[in-house]
């Protein structure tokens, strides 16, 4: 008679990472072996394949496990590529469990973002980013922070419990035993994200430092949020002017109702109709926005030097330590035409160049120091975009002759400004874009502000962080056609 063996149940597959078409997303074979993706009546072609790919991918639909292609093989080859291709154009999302179940759900949140898994040792110690943050969106938890290249839907509310402790500094180790533990996968792939940060000691009065650089430092949790949540290029929320409350409330009224009460009338104390306005008071009435310009005769480099003299140009230099009296440091300011909270002046000009007659079609930063241009090198394709973008958020038949990106070096405010400093960037925004639009106007050319910024465009044409320097508003300039529209 034999003994009773060991009871062997089944194995259970460990989670993995699988790639996975967005909900909307649906995939077309063509008969010549393209590729195309498809959704809300657009179609993305995503080239030619052999074909096996076409129905290999249609597992894109439930999920394609990442290491199920990265052998090397010519196969997988044609498959990473398609996989790639519809990462790049923001199609795809990544799942991380098993078959049957979710434990968190990757959305990219930018157009580069691929899943990493840097590794993690037993002696790691990690913590919570201060610019991490759970809300609910819909009926789903989601966890994000405005340094990470994606947000994780929490499918498992272990995960989030998990999180919790990491408010404080946790070594690896310790976490592992705890019944709630997430696994080194997902704790990595925060890393990743920047959502969790390695350090250096579980002990210490403040993590701040301990987090990115010392221009992080400077940053206040909502100010980076809202710079990121308020521009392209970071997120991959609806961004622009898609009424989105219009079947919901209606619009709210041009001019505000009026209070109760007795009203002055200012009209019967008012300049007479018959005096001649100031030059001032006409640039404000004829002050408004062209969004066609007129490229056969586009605006010239002497033009363009006179209105950037007149503009942006510093005025006078100097240092002071008054505000810290005997021992402190001497802070450098430099006054330009323009008013500019605590006169910080951190505001920079980067001009795409596409019509201007003396000038080479280009990406240049304004050098306001010495009054000139210097060209930086940056890719065509960058170039381009970054005027298209132009030409689309106008509304625009073309994109414009010139158009200028004021960027912040945000710094510059915030070792200054606690929890104000985004703000007062954002209010010397306003005040340079209206000192342009008159300048504009006085020099008989047109000019445009736009509403949006790509913050992830603009670091990859400068090389520059998004957090260190990035753009905070944009302007369209040249000479207006004759048929252009205004507001």
């Amino acid at each position: 008679m034999r003994a009773p063996g060991k009871k062997t149940g089944r194995r259970i597959a460990p989670p993995v990472i699988s790639a996975r078409l967005g909900g909307h997303i649906t995939l077309e074979a063509k008969a010549d072996g393209g590729i195309a993706a498809c959704f809300d009546g657009y179609s993305v072609g995503l080239g030619k394949f052999s074909p096996g790919v076409a129905e290999r991918a249609q597992a894109l639909r439930t999920g394609l496990a990442l290491a199920s292609f990265a052998t090397g093989r010519a196969a997988d080859k044609e498959i990473d590529l398609l996989v790639r291709r519809l990462a790049q154009s923001g199609l795809l999302e990544y799942r991380f469990g098993r078959a049957d179940k979710d434990q968190v759900v990757i959305e990219p949140q930018v157009s580069d973002y691929w899943p990493q898994t840097p590794k993690l040792g037993n002696k790691d110690v990690i913590a919570l980013s201060r610019f991490a943050y759970l809300r609910r969106r819909g009926n789903e938890m989601v966890l994000e922070s405005p340094r990470a290249g994606a947000l994780f839907r929490i499918c498992d509310p272990k995960i989030a419990a998990a999180l919790a402790l990491l408010s404080t500094p946790q070594k690896i180790s310790v976490l592992r035993r705890e019944p709630g533990f997430p696994g080194l996968e997902i704790l990595a792939l925060l890393v990743d994200c920047q959502i969790l940060f390695k350090i250096e000691s579980a002990k210490g009065d403040s993590l701040r430092p301990s987090e990115g650089d010392d221009n992080l430092v400077l940053w206040d949790f909502h100010d980076l949020l809202f710079h990121t949540h308020s521009t392209e290029g970071r997120q991959a929320n609806p961004l622009g002017g898609l009424y989105p409350y219009a079947g919901l409330i209606p619009p709210p009224p041009a001019v505000r109702p009026r209070w109760p009460g007795k009203a002055i009338d200012l009209r019967k104390v008012s300049v007479a109709p018959s005096e001649t306005p100031s030059p001032f008071v006409r640039l404000l009435h004829q002050r408004h926005s062209t969004r066609d310009f007129d490229d056969s005769q586009p605006i010239t480099l002497a033009e363009l030097a006179r209105f950037l003299d007149n503009t942006a140009r510093v005025r006078s230099k100097w240092k002071t330590g008054s505000d810290f009296g005997d021992g402190g440091p001497d802070i450098e300011y430099a006054a330009r035409p323009y008013p500019s909270g605590g006169a910080a002046y951190e505001l920079e000009l980067y001009l795409a160049v596409a019509n201007c007659e003396g000038l080479a079609r280009g990406f240049y930063h304004y050098d306001a120091d010495r009054h000139a241009l210097v060209a930086i090198d940056v890719r065509a394709q960058e170039l381009e975009a970054l005027l298209t973008g132009a030409e689309f958020a106008m509304g625009a038949p073309a994109a414009p002759q010139i158009l200028i990106t004021i960027a912040a070096r945000f710094g510059r405010v915030s070792w200054k400004y606690s929890s104000v400093a985004y703000s007062l960037i954002l209010k010397d925004v306003g005040v340079l874009l209206q000192t342009l639009y008159m300048m504009a106007t006085d020099m008989g050319l047109g000019g445009c502000a736009i509403g949006t910024n790509n913050i992830d465009l603009f670091e990859k044409m400068t090389g520059i962080e998004f957090h260190i320097e990035g753009p905070v508003g944009q302007i369209a300039l040249g000479r207006g056609a004759k048929r252009g529209d205004s507001d």
